[in-house]
């Protein structure tokens, strides 16, 4: 297992708060969404922070490490260039699966959107380790995997938490990202204890850990990283500073951006909360040079991916389809969790195409959109998924409005092609239809 060298304490660097984050004292790190870093076009802000010597780590959402299927080699490349073209010391993804179906189980590819829970299975357990030495093969540097939370459970799972990702990291040597929200999250809404957790984890192969806030609705715990770090999840990092003392800890808020001020009194509170924790527990060892990327190599993966393929097509169906749930699953967590990859939907669409609730109404886009997604799955991510919504809405007759229909028909038109918009109207309206024709669909009429 290669060593990670000492990050400090970062902050999840997003575009909203990218000039906040630059003027903030004291901080050492930032971690970007890979998927939101072009390599031939890294945002200023970045440049200017590695320029001061703050190190910079892309982290993944998009890989599927957890899924059945093999890792893309395209994502894995790309993966690869964003850790580059940041001068990365190690990248980072999640232990979850993002898409199903396709040709291991001869259905139609379904993506979630989101990240899913993995069973803790034999099977799962095989599959993830091929993929993640896949990973580390293609990648030029370490990679650390991180555990995510959940709001349902597999049915028939073999391991807890921490046993799940011990064996991980002994077959593998894969470093661990550990979120603390995330085993509170778990606790919540899987009654899984924190501390049986972080005493079952290989507390030494762990890269650097994750803060967020959430909140809790009738009984359910939403890790939202919108609002403010709650309490027993700074008591969890306590106790994780108690066993080990991690190498980087990082802020994490992706939404509902308070003030500078607020985001650097969170930062405070971590700090204090790693400064006063017991260190008579410490893990002091380094981690483990035995631990290889062939150790405890499963053979012949083939019949476990086919079985897990089968599962997670079964589950992933009910959540986004509105097939009946698979034996065993507690139907009414799957319903909050089909609800909540529905507004994760509207909420990604809307940043990705913002003209959509602006040509609509922010009133009226919402819940256009959770109507058309309730029983039409995402099948080639959001750029595709905000197209296809948008056409749906032509071809059943809205919007209402007059002017509004033709808005958005205009941008339909705009973006439905092969190439980027044409400054000519009248070249961007042929193309469209050009490219509606190709499709073998009749090109949409002008209102």
């Amino acid at each position: 297992m290669q060593r990670i060298e000492r990050l400090g304490t970062g902050i999840g660097w997003r575009p909203e708060i990218a000039e906040a984050v630059e003027a903030m004292p004291g901080i050492d790190w930032v971690e970007a969404v890979a998927e939101n870093v072009c390599p031939g076009h890294v945002p200023d802000s970045l440049l200017r922070l590695r320029e001061r010597g703050v190190t910079v780590v892309p982290h993944g959402v998009s890989l599927g490490l957890g899924c059945a299927d093999r890792p893309d080699e395209g994502r894995l490349a790309d993966l690869a260039a964003r850790a580059e073209a940041l001068g990365s010391p190690l990248v980072t993804e999640h232990i979850a699966f993002v898409r199903a179906g396709g040709a291991l189980t001869a259905s139609q590819p379904l993506e979630a959107g989101h990240l899913l829970p993995i069973p803790r299975t034999r099977d799962a357990l095989d599959v993830l380790c091929e993929n993640i030495r896949i990973a580390q093969d293609a990648l030029p540097v370490p990679l650390a995997v991180e555990n995510i939370a959940a709001l349902f459970s597999w049915p028939g799972e073999e391991m807890t938490e921490g046993q799940f990702l011990y064996e991980l990291v002994e077959r593998t040597g894969v470093h661990l990202l550990i979120d603390v929200a995330n085993l509170h999250t778990n606790h919540v809404n899987r009654g899984e204890d924190p501390a049986k957790a972080l005493g079952e984890l290989p507390v030494e192969a762990i890269a650097y850990v994750h803060v967020a806030g959430g909140f809790e609705r009738d009984g359910v715990w939403h890790d939202s990283h919108a609002h403010p770090v709650p309490r027993p999840v700074l008591d969890i990092l306590a106790d994780l500073a108690s066993r080990v003392s991690p190498p980087g800890v990082l802020l994490e808020r992706d939404e509902n951006f308070p003030a500078p001020q607020e985001l650097e009194r969170e930062l405070e509170a971590i700090r204090g909360t790693l400064t006063t924790a017991p260190a008579e527990g410490r893990t002091v060892r380094p981690p483990s040079d035995t631990a290889s990327r062939g150790t405890g190599a499963p053979q012949g993966t083939d019949p476990a991916r086919q079985r897990l393929a089968l599962a997670q097509a079964a589950l992933l169906s009910a959540l986004v389809a509105g097939t009946p749930a698979p034996e065993g699953f507690d139907r009414v967590r799957l319903k909050v969790q089909s609800r909540a990859l529905c507004a994760k939907r509207a909420d990604v669409v809307a940043k990705v195409a913002p003209e959509l609730p602006e040509i609509l109404g922010a009133a009226a886009y919402r819940p256009a959109f959770l109507s058309y997604a309730q029983c039409r799955p995402m099948t080639g991510g959001y750029r595709r998924d905000a197209l296809d919504f948008a056409e749906h809405l032509l071809d059943s007759g809205g919007p209402g409005d007059a002017g509004a229909r033709r808005e958005l028909e205009r941008w339909w038109r705009e973006r439905s092609g092969p190439t980027p918009p044409a400054a000519r109207p009248g070249a961007r309206l042929a193309r469209a239809a050009r490219s509606a024709l190709h499709r073998g669909r009749p090109a949409l009429r002008s209102a």
